[in-house]
């Protein structure tokens, strides 16, 4: 039914196809153009001291950002994914909420919680952690705003996982956390893996909570930023293209892990 379509003389058909190609035109215009222009001007990008350092920033953030939503996310996912409760749609809704707050409001939602002013922050900084213009503060704003990816990942990689198989593994004398490690989690690690990378991917790139929160140690969003608002638009083309090629490189990755849909395990 879907083979073939080319070959199709409806109206309408072709009018979808023409519009479909003048978005896909529109999405991918500036990337090439970008990348195009700047190719002579790569090199010197790649070898700023500053831009570097940036960028390293941004990918050990991003990492520590992605351990801190696995370590609280998955267990999210997978009470989600198994459980019915009270309160479970509000719960479930709330989850995407980081991605439809504008960044640059979640970032003052997150400096008003966790400043060095409010409690939560001055409790923080009784042990020696403070968020404000911190790594700490780089992860924290970049876990917030990339959690959904992480949680609704792994929730829809633990759906694909037959309950039974836990069940077989419980009446075979395994406790409820074995047959979780031994069963449930193997089979949906594609999945839970591919959060992580959304995640990671999705933390790089994040600016507006970074510069409201902790707009240092720089990283490369933000870097990216100064070099523009500071030196104009031709000294940040180079930046800018090296941030498109890594991210069509990270992007590649995810691709080829998911390259085959989640099929429930029986």
């Amino acid at each position: 039914m879907s083979e073939g379509w080319l070959k199709e003389k409806s109206p309408f058909i072709i009018a979808s196809a023409f519009l479909g190609f003048l978005m896909l035109i529109f999405l991918l215009l500036p990337i090439i153009n970008t990348v195009a222009i700047s190719t002579d001007k790569l090199g010197s990008a790649i070898m700023s001291f500053e831009t570097r350092e940036a960028i390293f920033t941004s990918f050990y953030a991003a990492l520590l950002a992605t351990l801190f939503t696995f370590i609280f996310g998955v267990p999210l996912a997978y009470i989600l994914a198994r459980y019915k409760f009270p309160g479970k749609n509000i719960i479930d809704a709330s989850i995407d909420l980081p991605i439809l707050i504008p960044h640059d409001a979640a970032g003052i939602a997150l400096l008003l919680l966790f400043g060095s002013n409010t409690l939560i922050g001055a409790g923080f900084s009784k042990i020696g952690i403070s968020f404000f213009r911190t790594l700490f503060g780089i992860v924290l704003a970049m876990a917030f705003v990339s959690s959904p990816f992480m949680i609704r990942s792994a929730e829809e990689a633990f759906k694909s996982v037959n309950p039974t198989m836990e069940k077989v593994a419980r009446s075979l004398g395994a406790t409820k956390f074995k047959a979780f490690r031994h069963v449930t989690f193997p089979l949906a690690f594609r999945g839970i893996l591919t959060g992580c990378l959304l995640t990671w991917a999705r933390s790089i790139s994040e600016f507006g909570a970074v510069i409201i929160l902790a707009n240092v140690p720089i990283t490369a969003p933000v870097q990216l930023y100064y070099v523009f608002t500071e030196q104009g638009l031709s000294a940040a083309v180079a930046i800018t293209a090296l941030l498109i090629i890594m991210a069509v490189a990270i992007f590649i990755v995810i691709k080829l892990i998911t390259a085959k849909p989640f099929k429930p395990v029986y």
